[in-house]
């Protein structure tokens, strides 16, 4: 019998996911199905629960549902809880519904892919919306020396550093109080889809630094074109989008697909 999965989002016409888990079936042999699915956007457990009855065992979830997947879980890791939002449903075997987010993890784990050590390292997170916060306790478990949030308002960095200070050095401010170097930079901001920057000193990057958006395209973002003017090497977030699938794909089948080849697809496609 087929499993079933899907994507929820609202739009969700553009998700690569539907072929991005059907590259990772045809890799470990997996009979599944997994499709794109447009909620209503006043109905989110509704659609999730329609979904389980059809047969649907697991799903992705994309904005803008992220925080009702959450509300609706039975259980939640403990990621999950940090970041208050959920990007993967798994149903369990006895009918409950668990939650986790795996945009750290895929962060994480792109960055290492990169031959980026985050253990001691000096990292700066640009934003403070619920992109940044689903990432920082994978990057916190890293062991970095320290890791700063700036945001356009200072308090929602600030309030962020609070909420995740036990779990390692941690402060948050605005973009005025950045001074660099750093070994890591990652633009966590909405900035790049409008084609902007946010306010940086020149002086942000160590010698060796990487800088990561979140965002991608067929081209590199604005964030990427200026830290490479200044040295950095540039990522961007396709590996990070293929990585957190690849998360995902284990919470559900128990399996963790090669990622490469995939991400080398969706790169040629762009």
């Amino acid at each position: 019998m087929t499993d079933r999965y899907c994507v929820f989002g609202h739009p969700v016409g553009h998700s690569k996911s539907p072929a991005i888990h059907a590259d990772f079936a045809d890799q470990v042999g997996d009979d599944i199905e997994y499709v794109a699915t447009e909620a209503p956007l006043d109905d989110f457990a509704g659609a999730w629960r329609r979904f389980v009855a059809e047969g649907g065992r697991g799903a992705n979830v994309t904005v803008p549902f992220k925080e009702q997947a959450f509300r609706l879980c039975d259980t939640l890791s403990e990621r999950a809880r940090r970041a208050g939002a959920v990007n993967t449903l798994i149903l369990g075997d006895d009918g409950e519904t668990r939650g986790d987010t795996t945009d750290g993890i895929g962060l994480v784990r792109d960055l290492e892919r990169h031959g980026v050590a985050l253990a001691g390292a000096r990292i700066l997170v640009l934003g403070a919306g619920g992109a940044v916060r689903g990432v920082l306790e994978p990057l916190l478990a890293q062991g970095p020396a320290s890791l700063r949030v700036a945001n356009r308002t200072a308090a929602k960095a600030e309030a962020l550093a609070v909420d995740f200070r036990d779990l390692g050095a941690i402060v948050g401010g605005g973009f005025e109080a950045v001074e660099g170097p750093y070994d890591l930079v990652i633009n966590g901001t909405s900035a790049s889809l409008a084609g902007d920057l946010p306010p940086l000193p020149d002086d942000l990057f160590t010698p060796r630094a990487t800088a990561h958006d979140m965002m991608y395209g067929a081209e590199p973002t604005v964030f990427l074109h200026w830290a490479a003017e200044r040295g950095a090497q540039t990522v961007d977030g396709l590996g990070m989008l293929v990585e957190q699938a690849a998360e995902s794909f284990f919470q559900w089948r128990g399996r963790r697909p090669d990622t490469a080849p995939v991400l080398e697809r969706l790169r040629q496609a762009l």
